[in-house]
């Protein structure tokens, strides 16, 4: 079961340091945008992954091609896919040894969550960390 309780769902968020944001775009007005911006502000390390803008910059970070292609841990992947392609999306986060992943609203895979999960990582699905975020009272990251 994907995590659904408001005090799972802070605790990853308050665990996690480095996200990689699938479906990134370089467009201001595409919510994965603002989102990748707004968890920048709060202290993440977000590495956007975009094949069609592979080598550009978004936000001042490199847009890489694939997950795979990082190299680097990564805590939680950030799905900005259609439902049905976010299965393709878990695959990749299982295979690169993420610990969760998320969905964000209205992507919901349950077979892709039953994946992750059997796999060990944590999943949440059809939410946004850039809501739960202020929902829960999470500080910025290196904030006592």
């Amino acid at each position: 079961m994907p995590l659904t309780q408001p005090q799972d769902i802070a605790d990853l968020l308050q665990e996690t340091r480095t996200i990689a944001l699938i479906g990134i775009s370089d467009r201001p007005n595409r919510p994965s945008y603002g989102v990748m911006k707004f968890l920048q502000d709060h202290g993440y390390r977000v590495l956007p992954v975009n094949p069609q803008i592979a080598g550009e910059h978004v936000h001042g970070e490199f847009v890489w091609a694939r997950l795979a292609d990082i190299g680097v841990p990564i805590d939680m992947v950030d799905i900005f896919r259609r439902s049905e392609a976010a299965g393709k999306a878990v695959d990749d986060a299982i295979a690169a040894g993420a610990k969760a992943v998320w969905m964000q609203l209205g992507v919901v895979n349950e077979a892709a969550s039953a994946r992750a999960e059997a796999a060990g990582l944590k999943v949440v699905m059809d939410r946004c960390p850039a809501i739960d975020i202020p929902r829960f009272n999470i500080p910025p990251i290196g904030a006592h």
